[in-house]
C-alpha cells in the first residue's frame, strides 16, 4: 500500500505547465481537480510581482476554491492565467492563509471577480497591522508592479475552525497557533488527504523567522498538520511534497534551530554571538547564508522571553 501512494504522489506531483517564461510560476498537480502553483523561491522582483511563494487551487463543479493570492492585483492576474489553463470556471472561494502580503494582497482582483475571501482573525489583524510596511517594501521591491494594489479584508473571518463544501469538495479550515505569522493556518481536504500548509511549511527553501513569528507554537501548529497523516502537501514554499520531506526542511529545522540556541545560552552565549551556532546540516537549503543568522538571532530574543 506504501509503494502504491507513493507512485501515486510522484505521478500527480510533476509540473504540467507555466504561464509564460517571465511568469515564474509552476503548475503542479497534486491530485484530481488539486493544484499547486509554485513560484520562485528567492526574494521578491519586478518580474516575479511579489509572487515568490507556493499558491493552490481546487476545482470543484460549482467553480475554484483559491488558496493564496499574491502580493499584489498584478501578481493575481498571473496566477489566475495560470489557473486558467486548467479551467474557465469561476473562482468562488479565496482563503487566505496567513499574513505575508503574497497570502492576501491579490484580494482586490479576486474580489472584483466576485470571489468570497476568508481568513483567520489574527491574520485580518495582521494584514491592518503590517499594511503600510507591506506597502512600503513592495515599493522597494517590485516597483511599478505594485500598481493597481489595493487592501481588501476577508469577508468571512474565523478563530480556530472552519468548515464548508463547495461542488460536492469538502474543506476545513484550521488554526493551531501563531507560526511564521500569527494568523497562519492551513486548509486540509479530507477525503483527498491533503493539505495547504501555508507559511507553516517550507520545502527547498529555509524557512524565514521573522519579527512576527513564534518558534515554539510554530512547531504545535506543525505537529497539528501532522498529526492528519497528510498524503500530499502544497506547501508555503516550494513545490508539492511529503509529510517526510515537510519534516526534515521545516520542523526539524526549527527543532534543531530552538535546541542549538538554548544549548548556546545555557553556555554563557550573548546575542552578539549568535552566528557561532552552527547550523551546517542544513546549508542545502536556499536562502541559507542570508536567513541562518537572523533565524538564530529570532529564536535567541524569542528564549528569553518564554
Amino acid at each position: 500500500m506504501k509503494l502504491f501512494l507513493r507512485f501515486v504522489f510522484v505521478m500527480y506531483a510533476l509540473p504540467i505547465g507555466v504561464a509564460t517564461a517571465a511568469d515564474k510560476l509552476e503548475l503542479q498537480k497534486a491530485a484530481d481537480n488539486v493544484y499547486a502553483i509554485v513560484g520562485e523561491l528567492d526574494n521578491r522582483t519586478p518580474e516575479n510581482l511579489g509572487s515568490n511563494a507556493t499558491f493552490g487551487f481546487v476545482v470543484t463543479t460549482e467553480g475554484v476554491v483559491l488558496i493564496d493570492v499574491g502580493a499584489t492585483y498584478q501578481g493575481a492576474q498571473r496566477i489566475h492565467a495560470v489557473i486558467k489553463q486548467v479551467t474557465d470556471k469561476p473562482i468562488k472561494v479565496v482563503i487566505n492563509t496567513g499574513g505575508q502580503d503574497h497570502r492576501w494582497l491579490g484580494n482586490d482582483y479576486f474580489k472584483k471577480l466576485g470571489a468570497k475571501i476568508i481568513a483567520q482573525k489574527l491574520a485580518v489583524e495582521d494584514h491592518k497591522a503590517r499594511k503600510r510596511d507591506q506597502f512600503f517594501t513592495l515599493n522597494n521591491l517590485v516597483g511599478a508592479g505594485l500598481e493597481g494594489t489595493n487592501e481588501v479584508y476577508a469577508d468571512e473571518i474565523f478563530d480556530k475552525e472552519l468548515k464548508f463544501s463547495l461542488g460536492g469538495t469538502a474543506i476545513e479550515l484550521h488554526y493551531a497557533g501563531q507560526a511564521h505569522t500569527p494568523g497562519d493556518a492551513f486548509v486540509w481536504l479530507p477525503k483527498e488527504r491533503i493539505v495547504f500548509s501555508g507559511d507553516i511549511i517550507y520545502v527547498e527553501r529555509m524557512a524565514a523567522i521573522i519579527d512576527v513569528s513564534k518558534s515554539n507554537t510554530w512547531l504545535q501548529a506543525f505537529e497539528a498538520i501532522a498529526a492528519l497523516d497528510p498524503k500530499i502537501i502544497v506547501p508555503g514554499h516550494g513545490h508539492v511534497t511529503t509529510l517526510e520531506t515537510a519534516k526534515k526542511d521545516t520542523y526539524d529545522y526549527l527543532k534543531f534551530l530552538r535546541e542549538g540556541v538554548t544549548a548556546f545560552m545555557k553556555q554563557g552565549g550573548n546575542a552578539a554571538d549568535i552566528g557561532k551556532v552552527d547550523q551546517a546540516r542544513f546549508s542545502y537549503l536556499r536562502g541559507y547564508d542570508i536567513l541562518k543568522g537572523r533565524n538564530a538571532l529570532k529564536v535567541f530574543t524569542d528564549l528569553e522571553w518564554e
